[in-house]
């Protein structure tokens, strides 16, 4: 596959989530799904804003930042939910989770976006469909839908993956810039909001075209050295990296997976879900981070979706530790129904170098005896594999 990617630059993608708190509670609560929705801030605090909406709710005119009244008058059958922030952090962990299995190199932009680099990913296929396998894995383990920009730099692929929505998967070559980037009006160009659209029209600009070919001298005398980046890019030019370390606020790490078929046996999701403590704890250590968060993801045969997550009082990175509090959130939470997918999940992530465990005198010494051991079985997984070592069922677990 490597002769469809180019020898000196690289191949970057854009995968933007589609109408994403509305998409999450729609995954969280599958009766909502084809209902025009809308989530809204605090009435008191917020004054009755929308934050988002659903497809659906969208023909009808409803917009984000238009006033709940305002929406409820358009479609008098909107559905307003209040925002759930912790389960929208917990999806985009997952959503991020899934990216990283693609490329190292992955850059979380906000809460719903983010950037890959997968020149190096080759081998998993042509750009295009390592893209498609990305919109399908997020839409089939999580249920939510995407829009992915394939291009040669960060500009092209934001700018590509708000072409087609939902559910769109667009490519951007530099040779396709005058057909399908310069026709563009200047508010529609990544990077230029209202104000700046206004000042630049002031000086005749109306188009992307007209940015690229505009007057350098003019453009730094109204927008000083960003006006000179912005003529960049109307030109395709963007030479920004992508940078796993820019946004730390989203990151996590963890592990989820289709089980090959519904399952309700106890003991085989308890099996399942100590793999995927096992599978975070590794990817966790491979990136020097230890969790002070630990959350769950259960998806049942009907599609509905919870996740829990459970914060600790110490940062933790053993894969037993994970289980321990995985399993606890599964144990109160699983309601005994059929389950389709299982998830785990390390947030509020902590760098392993600055990382202080806060032990008493008793927690230390069995950490201190555990230690040595701990290091002898991540030598034999090294060795022979993930699954070489396990840890045996307590009787308790067995009896279930």
């Amino acid at each position: 596959m490597k002769q469809y990617y180019p020898k000196n630059g690289r191949v970057i993608l854009h995968v933007d989530m589609n109408s994403f708190f509305a998409s999450v509670e729609m995954a969280y609560d599958a009766s909502l799904k084809g209902k025009p929705i809308a989530v809204a801030g605090n009435p008191e605090e917020r004054k009755g804003i929308i934050v988002t909406c659903s497809y659906e709710a969208r023909k009808f005119g409803v917009k984000t930042t238009m006033a709940v009244w305002e929406a409820k008058k358009l479609c008098p059958k909107l559905i307003i939910l209040r925002p759930n922030f912790e389960r929208y952090r917990e999806a985009s962990g997952a959503m991020f989770d899934i990216l990283r299995q693609y490329s190292e190199l992955v850059e979380p932009v906000s809460i719903d976006e983010g950037y890959i680099d997968i020149t190096e990913s080759y081998e998993l296929g042509t750009p295009l469909e390592i893209a498609t396998k990305i919109q399908k894995q997020l839409l089939n383990e999580l249920d939510l839908p995407c829009s992915i920009g394939i291009a040669p730099n960060k500009f092209l692929a934001k700018m590509a993956s708000d072409m087609k929505k939902p559910m769109g998967i667009t490519i951007m070559r530099k040779r396709d810039i005058p057909e399908k980037i310069w026709t563009l009006p200047l508010i529609e160009m990544h990077g230029i909001g209202k104000k700046t659209a206004e000042k630049l029209m002031n000086i005749g600009l109306q188009t992307i075209k007209d940015l690229a070919y505009s007057d350098e001298k003019q453009l730094e005398k109204i927008l000083g050295i960003r006006g000179m980046k912005l003529k960049e890019r109307a030109n395709g030019v963007d030479l920004r990296t992508v940078d796993p370390n820019a946004a730390n606020d989203f990151k996590s790490v963890g592990s989820s997976t289709t089980l090959p078929k519904d399952c309700s046996n106890q003991q085989e999701l308890l099996k399942v879900l100590e793999r995927l403590a096992l599978e975070t704890a590794q990817r966790l250590k491979k990136k020097n981070y230890l969790t002070k968060n630990v959350s769950i993801t259960i998806r049942y045969k009907n599609r509905s979706t919870i996740t829990r997550s459970r914060k600790l009082n110490n940062p933790i990175i053993q894969y037993s530790d994970i289980y321990n509090a995985a399993k606890v959130l599964f144990m109160k939470h699983w309601n005994g129904n059929p389950v389709r997918l299982l998830g785990v999940t390390g947030q509020d992530l902590v760098d392993q170098q600055h990382a202080v465990e806060q032990l008493n005198l008793f927690s230390y010494e069995k950490a201190a005896v555990k230690e040595p051991l701990y290091k002898a079985i991540d030598q034999l997984r090294e060795k022979y594999g993930e699954n070489a070592v396990l840890k045996g069922l307590k009787n308790n677990d067995r009896k279930k």
